[in-house]
């Protein structure tokens, strides 16, 4: 019999991985189910946060964190209107769970009228339910509302120890401007979809890895996030200029960056010359850095 785990699992920061660390029971298949898309996306639009990791990441990192299987909930209004014991019988019942395993914050049902009580009520005779303590770093807890809050922030070292990981953003590498490689620091730039959390615009120093080379290894890079101010750019893009490399074919490849530590934050340069100075500065400061990372 399965052990199941449910939760939105944006992210899956040390929390996540605390409460899928004390689920797993030997013989036993850890099972998680998750929402998809976010239901304040669908219920409080206006409010929907921006998302840390897309689904295909979320299931991947479910997965190295120790789930055997990812059950994917479409949330959709029938979804949302759900009772708690409608719930129960579509989504839990088919599961033949022995044990269901929720944060101690968990809610579930039409207007989250369910709880951990709730869940044990409904539960009794046929499962047994686990409330598990939230998990705090530096007496904060640790939840997906405070790693977005991090990043907006810019301070995407505190974000690490959240996650246990860097910040990761990956994309499909698209043609930019050009400018960089004109300036000497030609970069891979993806864009920012609307619903993706990103740091706050600025310069920092981090990785970037060709997710579809088997064998690629993280390389050190210069990273921007922003719209390019000097420039009088509009749309917001994080590019990254991989130090010393000015021979990557990055066009059309799908590749991660991790955020290790900011720079700068965003600066309008009066002209090219200030800004390629402050660049070259930028990338030895970044390489000091991950040379000890």
């Amino acid at each position: 019999m399965a052990v199941v785990v449910i939760g939105n699992f944006d992210g899956v920061h040390i929390g996540h991985r605390s409460v899928l660390r004390q689920a797993a029971e030997p013989g036993h298949p850890l099972v998680v189910l998750t929402f998809w898309p976010h239901p304040v996306s669908l219920l409080r639009p206006d409010k929907a946060p921006k998302l840390l990791s897309d689904l295909h990441t979320r299931i991947e990192l479910l997965k190295e964190a120790g789930a055997h299987a990812v059950r994917v909930i479409r949330f959709t209004p029938e979804i949302a209107n759900l009772s708690p014991q409608e719930f129960v019988e579509r989504f839990i019942d088919p599961l033949e769970p022995s044990r269901v395993v929720v944060g101690e914050n968990f809610r579930f049902g039409h207007k989250a009228a369910g709880d951990v009580a709730t869940l044990k009520r409904l539960g009794e005779g046929r499962f047994e339910v686990t409330a598990i303590e939230l998990e705090t770093v530096e007496d904060e807890v640790a939840c997906s509302t405070g790693v977005r809050a991090l990043l907006a922030q810019g301070d995407v070292e505190t974000a690490a120890q959240h996650l246990q990981r860097p910040f990761r953003f990956r994309g499909v590498v698209v043609m930019g401007d050009q400018r960089g490689r004109e300036m000497g620091f030609p970069t891979a730039n993806l864009t920012v979809p609307e619903d993706m959390a990103v740091p706050a615009d600025g310069v920092y120093a981090g990785w970037l890895t060709n997710l579809e080379d088997p064998v690629a290894e993280p390389m050190m890079a210069a990273i921007s996030v922003g719209s390019n101010p000097t420039f009088n750019g509009v749309d917001r893009r994080v590019e990254s200029y991989v130090l010393d490399r000015d021979d990557l074919e990055l066009y059309g490849v799908e590749v991660a960056v991790d955020f290790i530590a900011r720079l700068r934050g965003q600066v309008r340069f009066e002209g090219v010359e200030a800004l390629i100075e402050q660049m070259a500065a930028d990338v030895e400061r970044a390489r000091a850095i991950l040379s000890r990372n």
